[in-house]
């Protein structure tokens, strides 16, 4: 074990509310358990999970550190029991139930992925949340394969560019739907192979138009509500749709005769709250399908900005605001 203060800055509000709870507080550092690793923060991903934490909607599983932050890197100062120690100081990424927004966060071992030369720690800390939920849900719950066409929505959040550069990368045709003129041009300067302005057009008639009236492969829905029925008709026949969340509301009627009719899959998951067992499952696969990728280079999250720990109150108002292309991250130190 490196030289560990007893004692750290995070940030940890005792009560929901705005932005203004985020100020950082000392908190007494964690001690890694049975198969963890205590991790120097060097940076944390911010995503919308730690928004709704904030506003008291969301909060952490149980036994979860309380801080938000879901995901991070650093380097591995300590390691706890059955873990190898040659893991100490090497530097890792890792998705986690919580704790992140901290100096010092704990990890499971098998939820690390170690971090390549190309990537930078800020890089590296916005890789796992977008990269394990695009991953589990497009390519395992939609069982998207090359040449399908996919339809994403929020195509410039961290979600959406995730989708894009993986959609790249396995040969995939990917639709996203943004808010502005200006998002359109950026998702499609990213990779995106189709951008529609969901403000100007109908998604559902761009879509026809796009494949020719036959379909999409698979839906990759975070908006929910009233969405639901027009992704299911965005659909070709034997499509999937995969729900992530539900920003517009977590129900829908939907056209049951046509979901038989074209044989369609309505399906959905939430990562948080899987057990360890899985996840460590998904950065099993992850490490040996997509990781190559990002040690060779090819595979980078899209940055939007940084802001240092004592102001995670602004990086909470730069994603609610919904400006933001790409992903938002705290740096330490």
């Amino acid at each position: 074990m490196t030289d560990v203060p007893d004692t750290m800055l995070a940030i940890d509000p005792e009560t929901a509310g705005g932005p203004e709870v985020l100020v950082p507080v000392r908190r007494t550092v964690p001690v890694p358990r049975d198969g963890e690793l205590l991790v120097r923060v060097a940076a944390a991903g911010v995503n919308r999970p730690d928004v709704m934490q904030r506003q008291g909607l969301y909060p952490p599983p149980l036994g979860a550190p309380t801080p938000p932050g879901l995901e991070f890197a650093g380097e591995v100062v300590a390691v706890g029991e059955g873990v190898d120690p040659g893991r100490l100081g090497t530097r890792v990424c890792a998705l986690v139930a919580g704790g992140g927004y901290a100096e010092y966060a704990v990890a499971p071992a098998a939820q690390c992925l170690p971090v390549p030369d190309a990537l930078s720690m800020a890089e590296a800390a916005a890789l796992p949340e977008t990269l394990f939920t695009v991953w589990t849900n497009l390519f395992e719950r939609a069982f998207a394969v090359e040449g399908d066409t996919v339809l994403v929505h929020g195509g410039t959040s961290g979600i959406g560019t995730m989708a894009i550069t993986l959609g790249n990368l396995f040969g995939l045709e990917v639709i996203v739907t943004v808010g502005s003129e200006e998002k359109r041009a950026a998702a499609l300067r990213l990779g995106a192979d189709h951008a529609i302005n969901y403000k100007a057009e109908d998604f559902v008639v761009r879509v026809k138009e796009i494949t020719g009236g036959r379909g999409c492969a698979a839906v990759l829905d975070m908006v929910g509500g009233d969405y639901v029925p027009r992704n299911l008709q965005c659909l070709g026949e034997d499509g999937r749709h995969v729900s992530i969340a539900v920003q517009r509301g977590a129900s829908a009627t939907v056209p049951l005769f046509e979901i038989m009719k074209r044989r369609l899959t309505l399906t959905g998951s939430t990562l948080r709250a899987r057990d360890a067992g899985f996840k460590a499952l998904v950065a099993e696969e992850i490490e040996r399908t997509v990781w190559p990728f990002a040690a060779a280079g090819k595979l980078k999250p899209v940055m939007d900005r940084a802001f240092p720990l004592a102001q995670a109150a602004d990086a909470h108002r730069r994603m609610e605001e919904g400006a933001h292309v790409g992903k938002i991250v705290l740096t330490m130190g």
